[in-house]
């Protein structure tokens, strides 16, 4: 990091309410030129609503904010980017329909007159977005391609280019590594290496603590919506950082308890659906943990698919207990006793808008319902007992699930698919962009599940996660595993090795 500049960004005594919710309680915070500043807390301790301030989509009820200096109020985004302040949300706000140029200059797309009349350069919006992106060292992109068709990464990019393109010198990143492949993530990085050497400052929030040891030079943690420190990263320690944010010791952030294993639950042989799941075979036992390492578009979430009839086998067979079943949607799974907890609970999972009560109750309607009613009662007792089976931090059963924090929603996900009493849980990137106190709770969680004799496949893009809670775990490349390793044997060298070379032990 440059010798330290005066602050670009000072924010002094922030608080803001929404209705009965303290959501920042006389919080502040500092960023200069040219650092990389970790913005850390768990879900709902306050920093979406602290840059949502920064960036005019809030007004504080109290307290300054200082740009260069000179106080500063926005009443709204535009106000906040004609600052130089631009955010890039985990949700990115681009139009797919669009060129990556026409996203890039959206709203100050350079223009000529002919006369009285101004209309759009086009040449000169597509030599500039190309100049902007060369700028950032992005050579592979055709600025006249429609956003929609290009990766997550790439689109990434787009947003990244668009905030240069307004002149940002405050770059705010939410959760910008949540979707993207492990090249993404480390051409991100080179990015933000190179805006740091431009003097641009960026807050970068994250539940990943391993990329702020990689790319953050200092660190902010809020909790409960109250600011606990500041430091240097250097000066912290994983587990200072995990005590700052949850206010008290994680001592396993992967408690496994050692289960008894049973006989096998649930057998497949020889499963095909072409293009990503080819001749696959795997049995998975009462009690174990399973876990799917692989790279992103190895097949494990296809395979999954497959299993739960999302996307039907077009041979090979699946047994419980056993016996042969026929899986061919995701009715028939359920019948047999699978249960998916899905990669995108946002979209798959969950109904957002509707009530936590009705979420829970979604994938057993019928067995509530009395004729053409479903029974309020039993619908309500159902999901007070889910509530409080998975520890769901919620004002009521009635709060509507898109309000609650990630890891709260990816609780109701879970209850919601043990109200079905399965057999075998299949569990799809189970703590993905949820906070590392939540995480720890799913992990404990998925042990206590397993020692009640379930059988899990737990698919997680976080080796550490797959090494700390796996009895087993199988390495997936190209639609097929390659490569099987016990808890004992498995080890990060190893299971990197499977997944991107080509030598391996075909696992059974």
């Amino acid at each position: 990091m440059p010798p330290e500049q005066p602050p670009i960004l000072e924010m002094g005594h922030i608080s803001k309410r929404f209705a009965a919710t303290q959501a920042l309680s006389d919080v502040s915070f500092v960023l200069h030129p040219g650092e990389v500043h970790a913005l850390l807390g768990e879900n709902g301790a306050g920093k979406s609503t602290l840059i949502k301030i920064i960036s005019g989509v809030h007004k504080a009820d109290s307290g300054s904010i200082a740009i260069d200096g000179q106080p500063v109020s926005f009443n709204n985004p535009r106000e906040a980017q004609a600052r130089g302040i631009a955010t890039i949300y985990q949700e990115l706000s681009l139009y797919p329909d669009l060129t990556v140029a026409e996203n890039i200059f959206m709203g100050h797309a350079p223009r000529r007159k002919f006369g009285p009349v101004s209309v759009l350069d086009w040449d000169a919006m597509f030599s500039r977005a190309q100049e902007l992106l060369e700028s950032l060292n992005i050579t592979d992109m055709d600025v006249r391609r429609k956003v929609g068709t290009l990766t997550v990464g790439n689109r990434q990019r787009v947003e990244i280019a668009k905030a240069l393109s307004l002149n940002a010198r405050v770059l705010i990143m939410d959760e910008p590594t949540a979707a993207l492949t492990e090249a993404d993530v480390q051409r991100l990085f080179e990015i933000v290496r190179l805006l740091k050497t431009r003097g641009v400052a960026i807050v970068y929030i994250s539940h990943r603590l391993a990329e702020v040891y990689e790319v953050c030079d200092r660190v902010t943690v809020l909790r409960d919506g109250h600011y606990i420190d500041s430091k240097p990263v250097s000066a912290t320690t994983e587990a200072d950082l995990v005590s700052m944010m949850v206010g008290r010791t994680i001592d396993n952030l992967f408690p496994k308890i050692t289960a008894k294993i049973g006989q096998p639950v649930l057998e497949v042989r020889n499963l095909t659906r072409k293009p990503l799941t080819r001749d696959v075979s795997l049995t998975v036992r009462a009690g174990e943990i399973v876990g799917l390492a692989g790279l992103v578009g190895s097949g494990r979430s296809e395979l999954a698919q497959v299993i739960f009839g999302f996307t039907p086998a077009e041979s090979g067979e699946i047994r419980i207990d056993g016996k042969v079943v026929k899986v061919r949607t995701p009715g028939d799974a359920m019948r047999h006793g699978i249960a998916y907890v899905p990669e995108d609970r946002g979209t798959q999972g969950l109904v957002r808008q509707m009530r936590v009560r009705e979420n829970v109750s979604l994938t057993v309607l019928r067995s509530l319902a009395s004729g053409l009613f479903i029974n309020s009662q039993s619908e309500r007792q159902l999901a007070e007992e889910k509530v409080k089976e998975m520890g769901v931090k919620t004002p009521s059963i009635e709060q509507i699930v898109g309000k609650l924090s990630g890891g709260n929603q990816q609780k109701v996900v879970v209850g919601k698919w043990l109200a079905t009493h399965p057999r075998v849980l299949i569990m799809d990137e189970p703590t993905r962009g949820i906070d590392v106190g939540a995480k720890a709770e799913i992990h404990r969680l998925m042990s206590e599940l397993a020692g009640q004799g379930l059988a899990i496949i737990m698919i997680s893009s976080e080796l550490p996660e797959v090494l700390g809670m796996s009895d087993r775990v199988l390495v997936m490349r190209g639609g097929q595993f390659v490569a099987e390793y016990s808890r004992e044997e498995a080890t990060q060298e190893k299971v990197v090795t499977a997944m991107m070379t080509e030598h391996g032990s075909t696992a059974a």
